[in-house]
């Protein structure tokens, strides 16, 4: 396989990763992972760097785990949706790097009235809120002619706090 659709394969596994984080669907997202993977999650500290927060995860069950039990799912009428740009990757063999640049937005739609529209409503009804951003720093290996990621780094432009932490 060439470099080119070899670096084309290694961006799917991104458009897959983060398809399946928007659908919360852990079984998806697990998948793309090796069962020895690391997945951290670093904030950015205000001083130019990055510290921990939480403990990795290790291998795809785990991710599948976290997804299915430690997100929120979508509230009636919201949705999550991931944009990643930028993507550098380099690929060596049967090993490739991935750094990109994501946002991802909460979308909110409103409900539709039990009566309908009202008359003089127009456009899309709802809210698209940016809420996260930052950088994938991902290692991947290639698998049975496969992709897999081995490491994952997410590396979010904002501190993160949550209940009871």
């Amino acid at each position: 396989m060439s470099d080119e659709r070899d670096a084309r394969a290694v961006r799917e596994v991104l458009a897959r990763y983060v398809r399946a984080t928007d659908a919360r669907d852990g079984k998806a997202q697990g998948a793309l992972f090796t069962d020895d993977a690391v997945v951290r999650i670093r904030t950015r500290t205000g001083q130019g760097g990055y510290e921990p927060f939480g403990e990795p995860l290790i291998g795809g069950a785990a991710v599948a785990y976290a997804v299915e039990n430690y997100m929120a799912p979508h509230p009636e009428g919201g949705a999550g949706h991931h944009i990643t740009s930028d993507h550098i990757i380099e690929v060596d063999g049967d090993r490739a790097h991935m750094n990109a640049q994501f946002i991802v937005f909460r979308i909110r739609a409103r409900r539709r009235p039990e009566t309908g529209w009202p008359a003089d409503t127009f456009g899309t009804q709802g809210s698209v809120e940016p809420v996260e951003s930052g950088y994938y720093d991902t290692e991947l290996r290639r698998v049975d002619r496969e992709w897999k990621i081995v490491r994952h780094d997410v590396l979010l432009d904002m501190p993160m706090a949550v209940p009871g932490a």
